[in-house]
């Protein structure tokens, strides 16, 4: 087949997957509505703040686009890990049937990583450094080379990434490492903003080291070829190219070896036969069951996991840069514990999205509205019982970071009280908007194809709900003193009774309904 017949056979392919998923569907129209808005919004936005460098002295915006670059090269390489299981084009060995050659299935599998709105809006947030940089007509065809090689090494630095991996990301081992290799990067991200917040250095300097640091990696060398131009320009421009022809012929050994090799994931797995927790201190019965299942899928599944680990991952970027805000005292302690429950308690958001099609057996056991309420303490009391010695930890930590020891058993009353409510506001987002979460593959799924405004919604809704709710303790707590947080356990306890009750009278009465939207195809 010729280059040309592969790259429009696979472009048409994309497309056509992409507007076969639309069809006959109002939900995932509207998610890729959503989707389009937002990547155009970020296209023209994107486009219109690098323009505007122009205006801002030479050598900083050149140290800006050099860490755009770099900050986009990076993200091409990390966020397809993330979507690993979702885009079936990403795994080599969804394609290994094709009849096509490994250079074919190669071009093939570019062209489908260039085709679709964000590729665009990268390309076109990229072009922004034409108006801000170059200079002259010589600047802007130099320029324009170096935009097009650096996209080419986005995407090609991506597949590579991707299909080098793709055997170990449909281990469970690979999985978990990419959760906690995943939470590390952001927290690495977040760092500068976090030292410039508490006075450390200067933040133009700091941009200015950062950038000096990357002059010479495949991003430094395309923001300065765009700015100087010239034969200098083209020879940054040059060695971009062979760089990234060097990455496409390692990504095509990598694809020739991925296509051939069998991967962890068909391996046999041994099973441990153990009595877990709920079974020493619980009756046997439906909610021992349902605790013993809920505390196997955390231990088990790498999306549970991922989700505390983010959690304890946000509290401590929060008190780094609480702390260099000047928020210190009695004050540091609860606010760090009862958000932290609060992260905590909206994982529950969507509870049955993670059983998806399982979900038809409590379909068919639960006959009455009490077997609803059932399930919904048996999973809160699984979850509380991982919260709570997590609170306890955070609540000891940051009373002692911020010299007040005297306020863990206010903090740690704070987080409770929060992670009860948010169990209670959980509950009714569960049923009232519940979405597929897809396959296992991966950590880090949030939604089924068109359903990510669903799952925007759910969260917006969980963290209103828990907000609302929890003020009135935060005003008391500011007028009368931290001995108001005292009501704050039963207080939240009320509120997950409450909520847990309604929950299940609504679910109960929509059980079809809810089973229908956690069983969407991924």
């Amino acid at each position: 087949m010729s280059l040309t017949r592969t790259v429009a056979l696979f472009a048409g392919l994309k497309l056509r997957l992409i507007t076969g998923n639309l069809r006959g569907d109002t939900a995932r129209q509207v998610g890729f509505a959503f989707t389009l808005i937002l990547a155009l919004g970020t296209a023209a936005g994107g486009f219109a703040l690098v323009s505007l460098l122009r205006l801002a002295p030479p050598d900083l915006a050149v140290a800006v686009v050099t860490l755009l670059f770099t900050a986009l090269l990076f993200g091409w390489m990390v966020v397809p890990l993330l979507a690993f299981g979702l885009d079936d084009t990403l795994d080599p060995a969804r394609l290994s049937l094709f009849p096509l050659r490994t250079r074919e299935l190669a071009v093939g599998m570019f062209t489908a990583s260039a085709t679709g709105v964000w590729p665009a809006a990268t390309l076109i947030v990229t072009a922004g450094a034409l108006v801000g940089l170059a200079g002259g007509v010589g600047g802007v065809l130099v320029g324009l080379l170096a935009v097009l090689a650096h996209f080419a090494l986005c995407l090609v630095a991506s597949r590579l990434v991707t299909t080098a991996l793709s055997g170990a990301l449909r281990s469970r081992r690979g999985r978990d490492a990419l959760a906690v290799a995943a939470i590390a990067v952001v927290l690495l991200f977040q760092l500068p903003n976090l030292l410039m917040n508490r006075g450390f250095g200067d933040p133009q300097g700091m941009l200015l080291d950062m950038a000096g640091a990357l002059r010479w990696t495949p991003s430094g060398l395309a923001a300065h070829a765009i700015a100087g131009g010239g034969l200098a320009g083209l020879a940054e421009v040059a060695v971009l190219a062979a760089l990234t022809v060097a990455a496409g012929w390692l990504w095509i050994k990598a694809l020739g070896r991925a296509l051939v090799t069998a991967d962890s994931s068909t391996q046999a797995a041994s099973v441990r036969r153990d009595s877990g927790l709920a079974d020493r201190f619980l009756p046997d019965g439906p909610l021992a069951a349902v605790v013993t299942k809920e505390l196997k899928y955390v231990r088990r599944d790498p999306r549970y996991r991922i989700l505390w680990f983010a959690a304890v991952a946000v509290v401590l970027v929060m008190a780094f840069s609480f702390t260099g805000q000047g928020m210190s005292g009695p004050t540091l302690p609860i606010v760090m514990t009862a958000f932290c429950g609060m992260m905590i308690a909206v994982q529950l958001g969507n509870a049955y999205g993670i059983d998806g099609r399982s979900l038809w057996m409590n379909t068919v056991a639960f006959g009455a509205q009490r077997q609803f309420d059932l399930d919904l303490a048996g999973r809160h009391l699984a979850n509380a019982l991982i919260a709570v010695p997590v609170l306890a930890l955070v609540a000891v930590a940051s009373a002692l970071f911020a010299g007040e020891p005297g306020t863990i058993g206010w903090a740690l009353a704070a987080g409770t009280g929060v992670l009860g409510v948010g169990f209670g506001v959980g509950s009714v987002t569960s049923v009232l908007i519940p979405y597929t979460v897809p396959e296992r593959m991966n950590a880090f799924t949030g939604a089924a194809p068109g359903q990510g405004g669903q799952a925007f919604g759910c969260a917006l809704l969980a963290f209103a709900g828990v907000g609302l709710l929890s003020a009135p303790f935060a005003v008391a707590v500011a007028f009368a003193g931290p001995w108001v947080l005292a009501f704050a356990p039963p207080y939240g306890l009320a509120i997950e009774t409450l909520g847990r009750r309604l929950g299940a009278k609504i679910g109960f009465a929509r059980m079809p309904e809810l089973l229908a939207a956690v069983s969407r195809p991924t």
